[in-house]
């Protein structure tokens, strides 16, 4: 008879996976937000009627209006944060789909070697 044996040390690499992966789209995002911020800077500045950029409300400003930047790079910035942000709330699915496949893989090794 054949004896598997698993260490919980074994699962420490999806682990760190996981971490590493939720810092880096969290440094990411905040990297991101900042490119945001001096595409609208930017396509302000290049604005006849609206010169300033509002950090809070992303907007093109001067003393009595606003206006939205609407250069296509900020728009792209726009929609790369809204694509990334997207991971984080798939990562308790895949953490859960990682975990059950461990779990099925050790009861898979398990079964066989006892009834081979």
């Amino acid at each position: 008879m054949k004896e598997a044996k698993f260490d919980i040390k074994e699962l420490l690499g999806v682990g760190f996976t996981l971490l590493v992966l939720a810092i880096g789209i969290a440094y990411g995002l905040d990297v991101m937000g900042d490119i945001k911020d001096d595409m609208g800077e930017d396509a302000c500045a290049g604005n006849t009627y609206h010169t300033s950029y509002n950090l809070s409300s992303g907007d093109c400003y001067n003393s009595t209006a606003t206006s939205h930047p609407g250069t296509a790079e900020y728009n792209a910035t726009i929609d790369g944060m809204e694509g990334v942000s997207k991971i984080p709330e798939k990562l308790p699915t895949i953490a859960t789909v990682v975990l059950a496949s461990v779990i099925i893989g050790i009861l898979v090794t398990y079964l066989w070697a006892r009834f081979n």
